[in-house]
Parts: structure tokens; sequence; C-alpha cells
């Protein structure tokens, strides 16, 4: 019994074998198939783009400029050039954007759907950034107002283009960014060049420290001026001047006022007795970065008058009050 029984075996062992054998050979020749698919869509594609002229875009940062700055934050504004050498529009969909300082983040965003580069075309497509330093100085604590800071602005557009599909464009631009601080203002002397209760014309000495790493080039500078609680205007810049980086600059500027306005005060200025005032305005400059509009301000400071020798006063330039 044992003996008949082995042909069904063997048999069925045989059977099994070629079911095998069928299956490898069905997808041996299935995947040589697919490959086959895979090397014809490939062969169109390359042919497609050969024919029509399809490609991929290519893309570079053009420039960096920051259109305004003051202290409480940057604006830059990133130019890239996009060329599309296809024979039609292709869309930019994201733009990506980073900016960091020394391995740290200072600012990341996207820009979702952010236009269409024109078929045999290029553009220039401007990425606006704001820098608050408000932020930056609060989570990193060594970055001090007034320093200059390296950084580097990391951009990847994704644009979708046919044949290719969706293809990213990683860029790459480093520079410098300031972090401004405002001036120390003080009015070192007040000489008179005529005096009379009507209209007094004096000139006022004073003293600019400039509290940052870079230079700045005074323009003009707009402010109102009290002196003993009188508000006697403000006056033009004469002459521009250049602040030194941490350093201090002495500047004249005319000021007309009338001292009868002024009452029992007038009576300790003219004695040099010394006068409160306070002083509020703003100085344009221009930095390696660019005009910038920096607020100046002193309150409860103390100056005295000093008179000319013309007019029977002791003019020495050396002393300071």
């Amino acid at each position: 019994m044992s003996s008949s029984e082995n042909p069904e075996v063997v048999e069925r062992i045989f059977k099994d074998k070629d079911k095998e054998e069928k299956e490898e050979k069905k997808d041996e020749e299935k995947g040589g198939f697919i490959e086959k698919v895979k090397d014809f869509i490939h062969d169109i594609g390359e042919k497609i783009e050969e024919t029509i002229g399809f490609g991929k875009p290519t893309a570079d940062v053009s420039g960096i400029h920051i259109p305004h700055i003051n202290l409480e934050k940057a604006e830059i504004v990133v130019d890239v050039l996009v060329k599309n050498p296809n024979p039609i529009p292709i869309p930019l969909i994201d733009i990506n954007y980073l900016i960091e300082s020394d391995g740290r983040k200072l600012l990341s965003g996207l820009i979702p759907d952010a236009g269409t580069i024109q078929a045999h075309g290029s553009e220039t497509v401007k990425i606006p950034l704001n820098l608050v330093y408000d932020d930056i100085k609060s989570t990193y604590h060594d970055i001090k107002p007034g320093s200059i800071i390296p950084y580097k602005i990391k951009v990847d557009l994704i644009v979708d283009v046919p044949v290719f599909g969706r293809i990213t464009i990683p860029l790459e631009k480093n520079g410098e960014i300031p972090i401004p601080y405002k001036p120390d203002i003080d009015v070192e002397k007040i000489h008179f060049k005529r005096f009379s209760f009507e209209e007094t014309v004096a000139v006022l000495k004073l003293k600019l420290e400039n509290k940052n790493d870079f230079d700045l080039g005074l323009n003009s500078l707009d402010y109102d001026l009290w002196l003993s609680d009188v508000n006697v205007g403000g006056a033009e810049l004469e002459k521009s001047a250049k602040l030194e980086k941490n350093g201090i600059t002495y500047i004249d500027l005319p000021i007309t006022f009338r001292p009868k306005d002024f009452g029992s005060a007038l009576w300790d200025m003219i004695r040099g007795r010394g006068t409160g005032y306070s002083m509020k305005g703003n100085i344009n400059v221009d930095t390696p970065f660019g005009a910038m509009k920096l607020p100046i301000s002193k309150e409860g400071g103390t100056t005295s008058f000093k008179k000319n020798k013309e007019d029977g006063g002791d003019d020495d330039e050396d002393e300071v009050c």
C-alpha cells in the first residue's frame, strides 16, 4: 500500500515545482514588461524634451536691499532672478526662506503661490522679509544694540515643470546686518552771538556720541529744544558731519529765541548759573547699510550760556559745562 502511494506523492511534488516555475517565469515576464514600460516612458520623455525643448529652470540671488531700517526692525528685500527655458509658463508653487546667524535661526517662513515665470523668459522675484530686533534680542542675549551680525539667507524655490515634475532650487547668500543704537546727545554750551530781549542769536555746542560699530554720516537734524521749559523751536544743520563709530563728535547749531519769554529764568541764564534744557528729535544719517532715521532725546539736562569775548564774555572753548 505504501508503494502504491509513492507515485502520487512524487507527482504532486513535480506539479508544485512546475507551478512555481511558471509563476517565476510569469513574474520575470511581468517585471521585464514594467522595466520596458519605464524605459519607454523615459525614452519618450527624452524625445519630448529634445523635440519641444523642455529644460530645468535656473535661479540666482541677484541682490539684497535694505529699503528701510530703524531701531525697531530692518526691512530686507531679496531679489531672485528665475529663468525659464521652456516653451510654456511654469508656476512658482512655493518659496521657503530662512535667515540665520552663526547657525541660529532669526527668521523663517513660506510664501505660497508666488506667481508664474513666462515661457522662454526670466523674472526677478522679490522676497520681502522683516527682521524685528526685539525678537532677536529676546532670543539671543549676546546680540547687543549697536553691533553688526553676519547672516545667511537660504531660499528654496519650488517650481512645477512638465516632464520633470516638481523641482526644488536651493539658493544661499551671505551678508551683514546692523542692530542700530540711537546716539547720545548733550548740549555742552550755548554761546551768544547777538543778544537782545526781543531776539537773541546763539549757537548750540552739541555733543553726539555714536555707540554703533559703524560710522554715521549726519545729513540733517530735526528737533525741538526747551530751555527752562520754554520751547525755542529748532534749527537746521548748516553742514553735514561724520559721526565716527564708537566715538564722540561735536557740532554747532544756530538757534534764535526771545529772552523775554523766559521770565525770571532769564536772569539765571544771563548770570551764567546754568539753565535746564530738554531736546527731542531725529537725525537722518547715511550708513554702510543704507539711510537711517534715528531718534535723539535728552531730558533734564543742564547747560550754561557763554558770551563771546567781543561781548565781554569768557569764550573758553576748553570749558565743559
